[in-house]
């Protein structure tokens, strides 16, 4: 029997528009992508991964996208994505290894001035239509801001989620990290933005990556051991309309209809060849 996977990356609130509009567009071009076996959602991911496996109609989450009227309200992060930037960056610089980097993001996300974890977790609260786990295989991924180790929440995990989305969405910088257990998590994108290789044992998996970061081969990389398994490996990014929806800054709320709509638009185009590769 087949085994189909769906990973779906970070990128802020202008990503989680374009995913969103996206599949919902691939749906209405015949091919519901959402019967997949295993869901990997990180970060921007993680809120559309709850979302699509809330059991609410794909419809009517697009219409959470691009109605004002029903569109969650959304904080200003402190820090604009330049400024976010420069501390990955700084980061990097003499860092030993990758888990040495995300441990200095992590105390860096520890001590930035940013809302607290309560006024944060009330946006995440408000994203989802539902507060529980579905039944379905869900992997929700954030990373230990002291340690630098992921964790990957699942419904076995006994973790709220709310919480666990609340922390893969945890941007260092832009939001608190999020405690869990005494342990506080940041963002799941900081060990890398899909984490695509956390959706093992699938025959074919689709990747949906909003964030193509030039010289980060991580994809790359994690898509071509998937492949070497035996698994069948489409990746869909937004195309040049949907790019210029999303814009520069990630976690504008101001493009999320624009966005959605892009996305949509996208998904319909991509419907046909989706619908070959998913069957």
């Amino acid at each position: 029997m087949t085994r189909r996977g769906l990973v779906l990356g970070g990128g802020g609130v202008a990503g989680a528009a374009w995913q969103t509009g996206l599949l919902a567009g691939l749906v209405e071009g015949g091919v519901d992508v959402l019967d997949a076996d295993v869901i990997v959602g990180t970060s921007a991911g993680s809120t559309v991964a709850a979302q699509i496996t809330s059991g609410t109609p794909l419809g009517e989450l697009l219409d959470r996208q691009v109605d004002p009227a029903l569109q969650a309200p959304e904080l200003a992060p402190a820090l604009g994505p330049e400024d976010l930037l420069m501390l990955v960056l700084d980061a990097h610089d003499g860092a030993s290894d990758s888990l040495d980097v995300r441990r200095r993001i992590g105390a860096m996300a520890m001590t930035a001035p940013t809302v607290t974890e309560a006024e944060r977790r009330a946006v995440i609260e408000a994203r989802l239509p539902s507060h529980d786990w579905p039944r379905s295989e869900l992997k929700i991924v954030a990373v230990d801001a002291e340690t630098g180790v992921e964790r990957v929440f699942d419904p076995a995990s006994g973790v709220d989620l709310v919480d666990a989305v609340a922390a893969s969405c945890a941007v260092p910088g832009a939001w608190p990290p999020v405690t869990i257990e005494g342990r506080r998590y940041i963002d799941g994108g900081t060990r890398t933005t899909e984490n695509a290789d956390l959706v093992g044992g699938c025959d074919r998996i689709l990747v949906l990556q909003v964030m193509a970061i030039p010289g980060n081969t991580d994809l790359d990389e994690q898509v071509a051991a998937l492949r070497e398994r035996g698994a069948k490996v489409t990746v869909i990014r937004p195309d040049d309309a949907a790019a210029s929806a999303i814009g520069p800054d990630l976690l504008d709320p101001a493009v999320r209809e624009g966005a959605a709509r892009a996305g949509r638009d996208q998904g319909l185009r991509a419907a046909s060849a989706a619908a070959a590769f998913w069957r």
